[in-house]
């Protein structure tokens, strides 16, 4: 059941696509007493008229810094990350490392619960994993797709640092690509997974209009800002018991889809042809960074959400449809 009690709550990257939902939502609830908002830039709280928000200029690479926000948190919710943006050992020392020192800092200062934004490419891309994947279903490193290597690592870390803090729960959610009027123009742009899509092939249907565009028929989940924010909240506040929750939209969609959705002529290509080129693709050595995340398309990363349902009691307000026509408005 909820903590009755009001909470402070401190937040990392509070101004990313994912704080940018989030915070209206604990503006809103009335257990919520007081916010701590750590980034790295300055901000005015204010001037997004969250009343409740404290900022506390930090780095997580800092620990000490860490220990010092976060004093009187009753919740961390850690979303600061980077994809791949400077540097392999900048990203690894922000994401791997700052996760852990935001834990232990959560944990050192008596936090109750710390909820972290993990995804489904925790899960990776493999032949064996099921269409379907409950949480119960292992998460295993992909195979080239470095941000997914990272959030797998991540997540076993993590649960490492809760056993030896049984004091701090850990909650992990893990949704699929996000979107939303936040999701283009926040800290993120668009996925990489889908920035081919939109950038090259509607480039080049802009310069011929009406090609037909061959398009993989592979499934895929989204999920929108909003409701990754709620099911955060739902954290925040100790709705459900810790552990890791699968959060999407309800409907499953493909990549013909999406290609409608942004008015291209989509031809469908079947998925597993698809598949087994992306597999080959994944074993090529020195493969570039963006060129990894063709991974993805090599095995379907659909979940049940039914844990996230019963035991958070989180529904999605979005489908994923009403998700990607949000993010190109």
């Amino acid at each position: 059941m909820p903590d009755s009690a009001r909470l402070t709550v401190a937040v990392t990257g509070p101004t990313g696509t994912f704080g940018l939902a989030l915070m209206p939502l604990l503006q809103q609830d009335d257990r919520v007493d007081h916010v701590i908002g750590i980034a790295r830039r300055p901000f005015d709280p204010a001037q997004r008229g969250w009343t409740k928000m404290e900022y506390r200029r930090g780095d997580v690479r800092d620990a000490d810094a860490l220990r010092t926000s976060f004093e009187g948190a009753d919740v961390v919710v850690h979303l600061a990350f980077l994809i791949l943006s400077g540097g392999k050992e900048t990203t690894r020392a922000i994401n791997i490392e700052g996760t852990l020192n935001v834990f232990r800092a959560a944990a050192a200062v008596g936090a109750r619960r710390f909820v972290y934004a993990s995804s489904v490419a925790a899960y990776g891309f493999h032949r064996g994993n099921p269409v379907g994947m409950s949480e119960d279903w292992a998460t295993l490193p992909a195979d080239r797709l470095f941000y997914a290597q990272e959030k797998a690592e991540l997540e076993h870390l993590l649960q490492q640092e809760a056993a030896t803090h049984p004091q701090t729960a850990l909650y992990l959610l893990r949704p699929p690509i996000v979107l939303g009027p936040d999701a283009v123009g926040a800290k993120v742009t668009i996925p990489a997974i889908l920035a081919p899509l939109v950038h090259g092939v509607a480039g080049a249907l802009r310069r011929l209009p009406g090609l037909p565009v061959l398009v993989p028929d592979l499934p895929l989940q989204l999920i929108h800002q909003d409701d990754v924010a709620e099911a955060l909240r739902l954290c925040v506040v100790g709705a459900g018991a810790p552990g890791a929750y699968n959060i999407a939209a309800d409907d499953v969609v493909t990549f013909v889809d999406v290609a409608r959705e942004l008015g291209l002529r989509a031809v469908p290509v079947p998925g597993e042809p698809v598949a087994a080129v992306a597999r080959a693709v994944t074993k090529l050595p020195y493969l570039p960074s963006a060129a990894q995340w063709v991974e993805a398309m090599s095995h379907p990363a659909i979940m049940d959400t039914t844990k996230a349902k019963t035991q958070l009691g989180w529904t999605p307000r979005h489908t994923a449809i009403e998700s990607l026509r949000s993010t190109l408005r």
